[in-house]
């Protein structure tokens, strides 16, 4: 009788170990998760036509958030990031005087807390001009591939043949749908604090999975 109590006690013992093993293992799995988004890797929605036709509406892709702590990005990336203050502020205020024929030199000072995607064109140090929606780096038209020029040949924002320096720490982006992109243009270049990380791959839709 005393054996048969002693293992109905061992099973209840077990029983309860493994459901306490259980939800060690379930919060353990939901902690990682959680760190892994706001430390290592972030997935974002794409929520305009901005970025078309490399990224279109509802396409969803994973961010690097560690990368650019140690590493700055570079010309060609894809990165998300947060935009002055001047972007979301009407049609984009730049935060320095702009003469009629260049882009935005200098952002407004403060940072917004909503979350763009565009492609780095020009780092710290470069000059850029945009002709016919074509990036001009160091006077040397860029080959852009990945670029949509569709509807540049009769808006103004397509074309600001007046060189800017890009200030040291700062980048300029620009989507790829470049009649159709609130970006750098406008509102300036961004400083490196305000990136997040960036774009490294694309998971939705299944026919466009793949790496940048």
């Amino acid at each position: 009788m005393k054996l048969k109590q002693a293992g109905a006690r061992f099973r209840r013992f077990a029983r309860g170990n493994q459901f306490v093993e259980f939800v060690l293992i379930i919060a353990l799995a939901l902690g990682l998760a959680f760190a892994i988004q706001a430390f290592i890797v972030k997935p974002y929605g794409i929520p305009s036509g901005s970025m078309e036709p490399t990224l279109s509406i509802g396409q969803r892709v994973l961010v690097d958030r560690i990368g650019n702590d140690f590493f700055g990005p570079s010309i060609g990336d894809i990165v998300v990031f947060h935009p002055p203050v001047g972007a979301i502020t009407g049609d984009g205020i730049c935060g320095a005087r702009q003469k009629p024929d260049e882009p935005c030199p200098r952002p407004t000072p403060k940072e917004s807390s909503i979350n763009y995607i565009k492609r780095v064109v020009a780092v710290g140090g470069d000059t850029i001009a945009i002709r016919g929606g074509h990036v001009v780096l160091n006077g040397k038209r860029q080959s852009e591939p990945f670029a949509s020029f569709a509807g540049c040949s009769s808006d103004p924002g397509c074309t600001y043949s007046e060189p800017i320096t890009v200030p040291r720490g700062y980048y300029f982006m620009m989507g790829d749908n470049r009649a159709n992109s609130d970006d750098s243009r406008f509102w300036g270049p961004v400083p490196r604090g305000w990136i997040i990380g960036e774009a490294f791959a694309t998971y939705w839709p299944p026919d466009r999975i793949g790496f940048f």
